[in-house]
């Protein structure tokens, strides 16, 4: 998934326009903050950016491929359009995906935001640009991956998994469409709109959301659940790329959910043993029985399934990926959906000219704090 975009591109997304006017750049800080106001600031614009190719899209709008004019570096820019993100009631999850992303910047295994800003309509995501492909992208070609390569991809998960969890935040939404490849070969962690911060090794929560296919049991049952939720979903995950589809999959959505609550996952015997047991232990239906339910991130790390796995090295990026996607360069888009970059970039992209009505001065106002930008040292300038 492209920072944002569900396996039918409508659970979230982004939106955008271009043009040679200048607008002005709307920077909110918090009411509580010191000096907290509604200020216009030049000091980033969407004109400071050209903008390529449309490389996803979803229900609150687009994710660009752009490059900065004056450092020429690329990057995924997801634009939101705010309108539609009040409609729809959702701007708790659009502000805990930038406070999420703002926690993630150090982990080699999760999107980088570089900046967020907003316009008097829009909301601007500067993340990392990834473009070795989703995983979903990769299992759907090669239908299965060898042991190695899938217990790679689920180390590095489940070390991101990991990271989130010691910051209190259950990251919900495990799929391989918001798993990327970066052009090395390694994982990222993308799309935290459905994450839940402040969440405490022993708490629990209560919200319905997820993907069908991944949902865990107590999630499915409309029970409290808490971050091992994550191992469920980690582990339905692992069972794709090894057996090809998800554990309980069924075209009818309603045996599907019974064979989530009801049915043990068939693990058949092409998988070693140490690999059949972690299954066992990550699709267990009672949480409180589920591998990582008493240490988290360490029940997993010490299985035997990743007992070749050198954690140190995984994290430094010295383990060699098993994998590497043929990328020429930035602009390769060989990897991306053709849906989305056959789709033309609308000319209007740095315009911001809406009269002033009483519902945009509501969306201009609803977003307070959201814009970020790095210490001086990190900017682009």
């Amino acid at each position: 998934m492209i920072h944002g975009l569900a396996r039918d591109t409508g659970q979230s997304g982004v939106g955008w326009e271009k043009d040679k006017k200048k607008p002005q750049v709307l920077h909110l800080t918090s009411p509580d903050a010191p000096g907290g106001h509604l200020s216009w600031t030049p000091e980033i614009k969407p004109c400071d950016f050209d903008y390529l190719r449309i490389i996803g899209k979803g229900s609150f709008g687009k994710v660009l491929l752009a490059r900065h004019k004056e450092t020429t570096k690329y990057y995924a820019v997801k634009v939101l359009q705010k309108k539609i993100i009040l409609k729809k009631k959702e701007q708790k999850h659009i502000m805990a995906e930038r406070s999420v992303l703002m926690k993630n910047i150090k982990h080699p295994f999760l999107v980088g935001l570089h900046y967020s800003f907003q316009t008097t309509d829009k909301l601007y995501f500067v993340l990392d640009y990834v473009n070795g492909g989703e995983l979903f992208y990769h299992l759907q070609r090669e239908r299965i991956f060898l042991e190695p390569r899938a217990r790679f991809y689920a180390a590095e998960i489940a070390s991101a998994l990991g990271y989130l969890h010691s910051l209190h935040i259950v990251y919900r939404d495990l799929k391989p469409e918001n798993i990327l490849l970066d052009s090395q070969g390694h994982i990222v962690l993308t799309d935290f709109g459905l994450c839940k911060e402040g969440l405490e090794p022993n708490g629990t929560t209560t919200t319905f959301c997820g993907t069908p296919e991944y949902l865990a049991p107590e999630v499915l049952q409309k029970q409290a659940y808490d971050r091992t939720v994550d191992w469920w979903c980690l582990g339905s995950v692992l069972y794709e790329m090894l057996y090809g589809l998800p554990p309980f999959y069924s075209r009818n959505t309603a045996e599907m959910y019974s064979n989530i609550l009801h049915k043990a996952p068939v693990l058949k015997p092409n998988v070693s043993n140490a690999g059949r047991d972690l299954l066992e232990g990550l699709l267990q239906k009672d949480r409180t029985k589920r591998l990582g339910g008493k240490d988290d991130f360490l029940e997993l790390k010490y299985h035997s399934f990743f007992s070749p796995i050198n954690w140190e090295d995984l994290m430094a990026k010295k383990i060699t990926p098993p994998f590497v996607p043929s990328v020429s360069g930035p602009t390769d888009l060989r990897h991306f959906d053709p849906e989305f970059t056959h789709l033309p970039v609308s000319s209007s992209l740095c315009t911001d000219t809406l009269t002033v009505t009483s519902s945009v001065k509501e969306a201009a106002g609803a977003f307070p704090g959201f814009s970020y930008g790095p210490p001086a040292e990190h900017s682009f300038m």
